[in-house]
């Protein structure tokens, strides 16, 4: 079985020195593509940097992070246009997150607009980062209607009723992480509900990792064990699971039309 890790952050500082053995440990265990969120500016060229040395393995999102939003936004979100050739297949993560500060609520929406003209104007699929902010995402996507959007919810928590309302804007689906193998999580009752033809896997890397290891360094490495719990949740096998994920990700991300060489799964 091979997986597809739609959500990582392989050049991040918590593994300073390790990149390489990161990357290399995900594809033992099977997680043969994955895809690296892009945060800002100052991450930016290491994370291609790694992304350039694993063609095929390692795909790079573009977009700046609702986190590292300021008054400035839009130099940093004007500095996107110089890497969208780069075999960019998201504008991701953008978003949301009003969770730590409200400081830059309005700059947060007006850079998420931004970035959805962008990921219109240029045919790419958008990452959501989404926290504490639900109501202003949708009114925002409202304003958006017209553009034909499509992307997934990345690090789902939100209820089946989000996702409900989410299906109606088109082509969205849902990532699903390390937080559906914790005990008493409601995502388990939402992975129950939403079809599997909806949901991506993804371990956002190096956090958020999956029991028995939660609370230590997450790894894509550990993808199985999210697998794992869906196929237990959807009451299904491990096989299933994998075919149908990775399918979802080919789709959304275009992965097939990425690479130098055509993967076996395309």
């Amino acid at each position: 079985m091979e997986w597809v890790d739609t959500h990582t952050h392989c050049n991040d500082e918590a593994y300073a020195g390790e990149q390489d053995a990161v990357v290399e440990r995900a594809v033992r265990a099977g997680v043969r593509r994955m895809i690296q969120a892009d945060i800002d500016s100052r991450e930016r060229p290491g994370s291609f940097a790694l992304a350039a040395r694993y063609p095929g393995v390692l795909f790079s999102m573009l977009g700046l992070y609702p986190g590292s939003v300021t008054r400035d936004w839009q130099a940093e979100v004007d500095a996107l246009a110089a890497w969208r050739d780069r075999g960019v297949v998201a504008l991701g993560e953008i978003g949301l997150d009003y969770h730590w500060s409200q400081e830059f609520r309005r700059e947060q929406k007006d850079a998420l607009y931004a970035q959805f003209q962008l990921a219109a104007a240029w045919d790419l699929p958008v990452n959501i980062h989404l926290r504490d902010a639900t109501d202003d995402f949708f009114s925002v996507l409202d304003n958006c209607r017209n553009l034909g959007l499509r992307g997934n919810l990345h690090a789902f928590s939100g209820s089946i009723e989000t996702f409900r309302r989410l299906e109606r804007y088109g082509d969205w689906r849902i990532g699903v992480g390390g937080v559906v193998t914790f005990k008493k999580a409601s995502l388990q009752e939402v992975v129950r509900a939403v079809p599997l033809e909806r949901i991506l896997l993804e371990t956002d890397a190096p956090y958020l990792a999956p029991t028995p290891l939660r609370g230590t360094r997450n790894e894509s490495a550990n993808l199985p064990l999210i697998a794992a719990k869906v196929a237990e949740l959807k009451e299904t096998d491990l096989e299933t699971v994998a075919a149908v994920t990775t399918a979802n990700a080919e789709q959304l991300f275009g992965l097939c039309d990425k690479i130098p060489a055509k993967h076996p799964s395309c």
